[in-house]
């Protein structure tokens, strides 16, 4: 038996062996780290995160083409618009008055509200705003929902870097990319086919991308951010389940507007990380995706730009609604249709979207609802889209009753992955039907900026007023002319 002091001894002795077992395994990965530090890239084959964060540090300084600058300011309108509309909805409320109970520093403002507090706290806030009433953008390839993240990461961060116009700008485009470049390399189906949100694990990186842009980080803190947003990319495909919309807020963007804004954050204080996380062992692609095409990520960079590929909703609902809505109404439009010449409506859905708008019990995402409603109203606006009430309306139920939603899988169309056909039975016997292929607002069949802004009005007016609304749509249209994006403040608070 050891003594008490023999027994301190050998365990010294043992610690100390142990340590240097433990330098001697570390030394080829420090060695490695400081190999491709030097630049001698070597046994990091492809370098996708350096070649990622030297683009990374590059596009905040580079001119955007004419029609990617546009698009970009675009987005930001409409995701302000969502924002703004959003902070009177229970998503949006509850995620205020939470943020606003945790205090921290006044750095950023929330919108609509009277106070300021942390980025992170802010962006997780304006970015639950963003995707509480359903009217924020989507891509429709990867199906993720970049501005409802990438825009209020940018806002954040900016307004405490009291940042440009023009550098919010490019900082939102770079987040566009990441967001939906990461889905391209994962493959959006693998994710999904894992139980995992898709629009979690794109939110994350979009929001690092525009976050890391405003905060200037340099290429090795770039890297830094890139592998602590990593770290972070979370999401389950449960979000389905959500009856009040307000975890599905979280998930889609207030989630991950927090996890880019806190890995810059973290980067910013000096905290160091893993090099190379999207390359070699255990790297981010081979954690989330069975298949992954890392180069996916690169492919394009420069050239493509996703922000111009995003829809714009028409119509504040979800987004496999708006060729069923846009088809019902065309019809109704073209044959008069009213509820009593209509026996019967055969909607023919993507069969990958029955799961999300079949039978929901959120009416902003319950396709049958809005078609009936639709039907009666010849319209389906903001308010009615949102009312729960309207679910029990006895007008609205008996029309819900003529309206079938059919998966099809006819539909699965990779160039067009969220068309709809309407079919309407008249009580005459006729029979008539409508194919959209692409709803108003895709890059396809775009909106013009006068009808972005007309969007915008209708959603921030009832929140800000005419007058306040009407100079934030200005300045926005015109936002690289804004010297500091703090000049916002006055129009997005009250």
């Amino acid at each position: 038996m050891f003594m008490d002091g023999d027994f301190i001894s050998a365990r010294r002795r043992l610690l100390r062996s142990a340590g240097a077992l433990a330098a001697l395994s570390i030394m080829p990965l420090r060695v490695a780290s400081a190999a491709n530090e030097d630049g001698n890239e070597g046994a990091k084959g492809a370098d996708i995160t350096g070649q990622l964060a030297r683009y990374m540090v590059s596009a905040r300084d580079t001119p955007l083409p004419e029609a990617a600058m546009v698009a970009c300011k675009q987005r930001i309108l409409d995701t302000f618009g969502a924002m703004v509309s959003g902070a009177r909805m229970r998503p949006g409320m509850m995620a205020s008055n939470y943020v606003h109970e945790l205090g921290g520093e006044p750095q950023a403002s929330v919108i609509g509200s009277s106070f300021r507090t942390t980025t992170v706290n802010a962006a997780l806030a304006n970015a639950m705003c963003a995707h509480s009433d359903e009217t924020d953008d989507f891509e429709p390839v990867t199906k993720a929902h970049p501005g409802s993240s990438v825009v209020p990461a940018a806002l954040a961060v900016g307004e405490h870097q009291a940042q440009s116009g023009e550098a919010m700008i490019r900082a939102v485009a770079l987040g566009y990319d990441l967001a939906c470049r990461l889905l391209m390399a994962l493959g959006p189906d693998l994710v999904r086919g894992s139980h995992r949100s898709a629009e979690g694990t794109a939110s994350t990186f979009g929001s690092l991308g525009a976050a890391a842009s405003m905060a200037r980080l340099d290429e090795t803190q770039m890297r830094y951010a890139l592998s602590y947003s990593a770290q972070q990319v979370s999401g389950l495909w449960s979000w389905v389940k959500d009856k009040d919309h307000i975890e599905k807020a979280f998930d889609f963007a207030g989630m991950g507007a927090r996890n880019g804004v806190t890995a810059v954050g973290m980067v910013r204080s000096g905290m160091t990380g893993v090099y190379d996380v999207l390359d070699g062992t255990h790297n981010l692609f081979i954690a989330l995706s069975t298949k992954p095409t890392p180069q996916a990520m690169l492919d394009g960079l420069g050239t493509r730009f996703y922000v111009t590929e995003t829809a714009i909703k028409t119509y504040s609902v979800g987004y496999p609604i708006q060729s069923p809505l846009d088809a019902l109404l065309s019809l109704r439009k073209q044959y008069g249709l009213t509820p009593d010449n209509v026996r019967s409506i055969v909607v023919r859905i993507p069969s990958d979207a029955e799961g999300i708008v079949g039978d929901s019990a959120m009416p902003d995402v319950n396709c049958q609802h809005l078609v009936a409603l639709a039907l009666v109203k010849g319209a389906v606006s903001f308010r009615d889209s949102h009312d729960v009430a309207l679910m029990h309306d006895p007008v609205i139920v008996a029309q819900r009753a003529k309206v079938t939603v059919q998966p099809d899988q006819s539909l699965m169309d990779p160039a067009a992955p969220r068309g709809a056909k309407v079919e309407v039975t008249l009580t005459d016997g006729r029979t008539v039907d409508h194919f959209t292929r692409f709803p108003p607002g895709t890059k396809e069949n775009p909106l013009s900026t006068e009808a972005v802004n007309a969007k915008a009005r209708d959603l921030m007016a009832p929140v800000l007023g005419a007058a306040k609304t009407a100079r934030l749509i200005e300045r926005i249209n015109h936002l690289e002319t804004l010297k500091d994006i703090r000049e916002l403040r006055p129009l997005i608070t009250t």
